[in-house]
């Protein structure tokens, strides 16, 4: 099988698209070498390169996903706890090193003090996905290596950087399209209001990384918030029927990349 790495972005909730892809990837008998993700994209790469299957892992952050309001924990002077997120990856990811894994897999968070995007594909696994996930203004930063670190997405909200040059075949799911018909005079919430403008500031840089994957995918998901935990199958069934409408290109990909 030839090297095929998948490239998965942050975006809360919305990330249940990334599971429905790879369902789709996975019956068109496609697997991948390695993974680089972020935020939603880490932990969805970290338990797909445990073994878990995308189906299970969907029921997994239903049900316990820090994504959704009411299992974040309220603490230190109103700063929300990760500690729903960690008990969730030590319940699943028995040997905390990222050398355990089925998968290679990079995780991507951000130097908050240094203004730099720090990958980690080593060492100590579970510290690396909570810290890639640290949204500013909700949780409290990790202090991981001597750096002190928060959501990847900031900087690199889709770092496909760990997979150019050892993957023939890259594969990218974006889950921050920006819809461009919201009216000006339409109400948002104040929640939707700055995921909007925090997508609005990162969508140059993607825009000019997904011509590097060879299938960019990119799931419409304009009425989910990040935090909108009750429309997680729905979500999940937009990204598997996103894949789908790939299939050309997909079995294109197969033909002429050799990969099964």
């Amino acid at each position: 099988m030839k090297n095929v790495g998948y490239v998965l972005s942050g975006g809360g909730v919305r990330g249940f698209a990334h599971l429905g892809i790879i369902k789709y990837l996975e019956e068109q008998n496609i697997q991948p070498t390695m993974i680089s993700g972020t935020s939603a994209g880490a932990i969805v790469g970290a338990l797909y390169a445990v073994g878990l299957d995308p189906e299970a892992i969907l029921h997994v952050m239903k049900n316990n996903s820090h994504f959704g309001w009411n299992a974040i924990a309220w603490r230190d002077k109103g700063i929300f706890s990760m500690d729903a997120l960690r008990n969730v990856l030590n319940k699943y990811i028995i040997i905390d090193e990222f050398s355990s894994l089925k998968i290679p897999l990079y995780v991507t968070a951000t130097d908050f003090v240094n203004n730099t995007a720090i990958t980690f594909s080593e060492g100590p696994l579970i510290d690396a996905i909570v810290a890639s996930c640290s949204i500013p203004f909700i949780f409290k930063p990790i202090n991981k290596d001597n750096y002190t670190l928060i959501d990847g997405g900031v900087l690199n909200n889709f770092p496909i950087e760990p997979l150019i040059g050892q993957c023939e075949l890259i594969i990218g799911s974006h889950v921050n399209k920006i819809d461009t018909s919201i009216l000006n005079n339409e109400s948002l919430k104040v929640v939707d209001l700055l995921d909007r403008c925090f997508h609005m500031a990162i969508s140059k840089e993607v825009n000019e990384k997904k011509s590097k994957c060879h299938l960019f995918i990119e799931s419409p998901l304009h009425p989910y918030n990040m935090f909108d935990l009750k429309a997680a199958d729905t979500i999940f069934e937009i990204g598997y029927n996103t894949a789908k409408s790939f299939q050309n290109q997909i079995e294109q990909l197969i033909q002429h990349k050799t990969i099964s």
